[in-house]
């Protein structure tokens, strides 16, 4: 796939990112708790991912690449995605939608910059360079030019 179709799925994530932050926002303060907004949220994700999972995986893992896979793998992405989730359903309804996405991605920017440095979770290493310390110099300055008040 060419980088200019990445790039457009990448962006289209971000938007969707944003609109069930915000749709599932709204959900949490109807039922008082973000965490409940969290659970209906990822059970409606189980439900999509399940049916997407029937209609397009054509070959399944076998028992051995099953059990080849550490066991922190099973859990600690859906900890992280219920926490990062959670908060955001928290803070939306508080700070608004474009505050906390932008701050969101703040710190999603500066960790991912830092883990692209050194490779860690097997991921390709990117080096951190002028050319990259410029580009998140210009997205902070973005980020507090969005949340100046």
């Amino acid at each position: 796939m060419n980088q200019f179709i990445l790039s457009t799925l990448a962006f289209t994530g971000g938007v969707f990112l944003a609109v069930q932050g915000g749709l599932n926002a709204q959900l949490s303060v109807l039922l008082k708790h973000p965490l409940l907004g969290a659970l209906v949220a990822f059970f409606g994700s189980a439900v999509f991912a399940l049916l997407f999972v029937t209609l397009g995986v054509r070959t399944i893992p076998t028992w051995h690449q099953i059990r080849e896979v550490p066991y922190y793998l099973w859990f600690a992405g859906g900890l992280f995605s219920l926490l990062g989730i959670s908060l955001y359903y928290y803070t939306i309804p508080r700070l608004g939608v474009s505050t906390m996405i932008s701050l969101g991605l703040s710190g999603q920017l500066a960790f991912a910059v830092i883990a692209g440095h050194f490779g860690w979770f097997g991921l390709p290493q990117e080096p951190i360079n002028l050319q990259r310390l410029l580009g998140v110099l210009a997205m902070v300055t973005g980020i507090v030019l969005i949340n100046w008040k």
